[in-house]
C-alpha cells in the first residue's frame, strides 16, 4: 500500500526483509512508522517460515532520526499510550541483520544499534544526534554504546553529537563490515541466509538470550548457565540433526522455532 512506512516480504531461504519505507523524508521516524516497524519484528519473529531478519531503508536514508514535524509538535504521541519499548527489537530469538544503507541519525542509528550484526555502506554518516537537540540517549544507546565499542568511545559519540562515517563506524566496531552502496542490502541477505540455512533457529535463539544476560553475569554465573543449557540441547531434535548432517556429509534440516524459548531458557 501507498501508505505503509514500513514494508515487508520474505525471500527464498527463510530470510525476512523489513525496509523502513519513507523515501521522500529520509526514512524519518514517526510514531506510526515505530508502531508498523515493531508490527513487522514482531511478525517475522512469529512466522515459521522466517529463520533470519534483515532490516534497512528505501531510497538514499537509512532513517535520518525523528521527523522534525513530530519533534516540533504535540509530544504525548512520544510518551503515552501503549507503545512498546524502544528497546522491542533487542527481545526478538531471530537474528536481526542490519544494512545500513544510507545514514543513521538520532533514533535510527539506535534501533541499528539492536541489531545483532550491522553492514554498512561505504562512506555513510552516521550521528548520535541528541544533545544537538536537546535530548538524552534514547531508546537504550547508553547501555548497548559502550558494550560494543566501550565507555570512552560511546561517551565522544553520545556527547559531541558528531558525525562519523561508515569507515570509523568499522575502526570502532560499530558496525561489522563495510561494504559498496550498491551491494549492502544483498550482502545483508546473503549472510542472514547462511545463518537461515546452516544453523539451528533453536540455537540461534538461545545464543542471542546468553549473550544478552552474560552482559549483566559473572563468568562463574555464565558458566553454570551454559552447562545447564548444553545439557538440554543434548536432548533436543537439533542437537540430533547437526550430528547426523555432518556424519552423513548433507545440509542440515533443523526443525523451525517454536513458541517461547528453546532449551527451558526461562524469563
Amino acid at each position: 500500500m501507498a501508505d505503509d512506512e514500513v514494508l515487508y516480504e520474505v525471500r527464498d531461504g527463510g530470510v525476512a526483509l523489513i525496509t523502513l519505507h519513507r523515501p521522500d523524508r529520509m526514512n524519518a521516524w514517526t510514531i506510526e512508522m515505530e508502531g508498523q516497524y515493531f508490527d513487522a519484528l514482531a511478525r517475522a519473529d512469529a512466522a515459521p517460515e522466517v529463520r533470519a531478519i534483515v532490516v534497512t531503508g528505501a531510497g538514499r536514508g537509512f532513517c535520518v532520526g525523528a521527523d522534525m514535524d513530530l519533534l516540533s509538535g504535540d509530544m504525548g504521541g512520544l510518551t503515552g499510550g501503549s507503545r512498546r519499548p524502544g528497546t522491542f527489537a533487542a527481545t526478538l530469538r531471530k537474528p536481526i541483520v542490519g544494512a545500513i544503507n544510507g545514514a543513521a541519525a538520532g533514533v535510527g542509528l539506535a534501533q541499528a544499534l539492536l541489531f545483532d550484526v550491522r553492514f554498512a555502506a561505504a562512506g555513510v554518516k552516521m550521528t548520535f544526534s541528541f544533545p544537538q537537540r536537546g535530548l538524552i540517549a534514547e531508546y537504550g544507546s547508553s547501555w548497548v554504546l559502550p558494550r560494543l565499542i566501550g565507555t570512552g568511545r560511546a561517551l565522544d559519540l553520545l556527547l559531541s553529537a558528531r558525525v562519523i562515517l561508515a569507515e570509523e563506524a568499522l575502526a570502532l566496531g560499530l558496525v561489522n563490515w563495510v561494504v559498496p552502496t550498491e551491494e549492502v542490502v544483498d550482502s545483508a541477505i546473503a549472510y542472514a541466509r547462511q545463518l537461515a540455512e546452516q544453523c539451528s533457529p533453536a540455537s540461534m535463539a538461545v545464543i542471542k538470550a546468553q549473550v544478552n544476560r552474560d552482559w549483566d553475569n559473572d563468568l562463574a554465573s555464565a558458566g553454570q548457565e551454559a552447562t545447564r543449557l548444553m545439557v538440554r540441547s543434548f536432548s533436543g531434535p537439533d542437537f540430533v540433526e547437526g550430528v547426523q548432517s555432518y556424519l552423513q556429509k548433507r545440509p542440515a534440516a533443523f526443525p523451525t522455532l517454536g513458541e517461547g524459548s528453546p532449551f527451558d531458557l526461562g524469563g
